[in-house]
């Protein structure tokens, strides 16, 4: 057991303590047993337990909630593949909220552009199955900018990357890009349904829980594929790319690791079996859960659910999100 949560440590070390951890704990290693203990039996003493609490509120405004990534994942992999968004394919449902700051079309090969066009259009059904069920609100402003991936990356690798990155320069980087967004909706899914009260939207999301998972396993099985590959003209492979990323969110959401790139010690693999990790998952392979709160920490990349930012400029819409923002005033 102190050899599988030491190796857990060395493996999250940014994300749990910081890049000089190690440093520190070579300095001192009899504070190992210790931290190993807290790890392993309360997690919570680390992040906070209260904020890593599910929110109270009524099952409309946790599946309306939902329509926040949804809107994001669509108007990017809309314009990402045809150069047009949600306003030129159903503009109702944008309820006169503003369009994407930044997205444009990119150039992907034919294979990832049929790819992505699909998952575009399965977002717009999803937006349209929510606000009939439930409701909806104005499409919120989003930067889906290439300086705003850039950014992004930049505080995943720990370093500006030169020439910034651009989501829309290849299918690769496109690709890397979509890491970012399914996989923050599926976990959302996840940790929305034991809340829910209503047979009604107990079905309808775990029904978009379902697609949501589908997209992230084909991203990020193309990815693997191309696993070892480099990032042009970075020097980064592919896997450290996702790892990067992952590391990243779970720095942000603060409530634990429920995040893993494409590789990780076999330890965390599956069964503890397996370096490869095509699906992330938990030690009984369940797929990890999180919280409204971790949710906006992580897409506003401000670690804090009050404080706008990231893909919201003007933060998420809904009464679950503004609730957080009223807090800040």
């Amino acid at each position: 057991m102190v050899f599988f949560y030491t190796l857990m440590i060395n493996y999250h070390t940014r994300t749990l303590f910081g890049s000089s951890a190690l440093k520190t704990m070579a300095i001192i290693p009899s504070t190992f047993p210790a931290i190993i203990f807290l790890l392993a039996v309360k997690p919570s003493l680390l992040w906070g337990a209260p904020c890593c609490e599910p929110v109270q509120a009524d099952d409309t405004d946790k599946v309306e909630f939902a329509l926040n990534l949804e809107f994001l994942e669509a108007e990017f992999f809309l314009r990402g593949a045809l150069g047009r968004g949600l306003d030129a394919i159903n503009s109702s449902l944008a309820e006169g909220g503003p369009p994407p700051i930044g997205a444009r079309k990119a150039n992907l090969d034919p294979l990832l552009h049929r790819i992505i066009e699909e998952f575009g259009y399965q977002e717009v059904g999803h937006l349209r199955a929510i606000i009939t069920t439930v409701g909806g609100f104005p499409r919120p402003l989003m930067d889906l900018s290439p300086q705003n991936f850039a950014k992004l990356f930049d505080d995943a690798v720990g370093f500006h990357l030169e020439p910034p990155f651009d989501p829309y320069a290849n299918s690769l980087n496109y690709l890397l890009a979509s890491y970012v967004l399914p996989y923050v909706g599926l976990v959302g899914y996840v940790g929305a349904i034991p809340g829910l009260t209503h047979n009604t939207t107990r079905r309808l999301v775990a029904s978009l829980l379902g697609v949501e998972a589908g997209q992230d396993a084909v991203i990020r099985t193309l990815l693997y594929e191309r696993g070892q590959e480099e990032v042009f003209p970075y020097g980064i492979t592919v896997e450290k790319f996702t790892n990067y990323i992952s590391e990243l969110r779970n720095e942000l959401a603060k409530c634990g690791i429920k995040d893993e790139g494409l590789r990780v010690p076999k330890v965390l693999g599956a069964e503890n079996r397996t370096t490869s990790n095509i699906l992330s998952a938990d030690p009984s392979s369940l797929s990890y859960a999180r919280t409204p709160q971790e949710i906006l920490r992580t897409v506003y990349g401000t670690g804090n659910e009050s404080r706008p930012g990231g893909f919201y400029p003007h933060g998420a819409n809904g009464n679950i999100a503004r609730s957080f923002l009223a807090r800040a005033y």
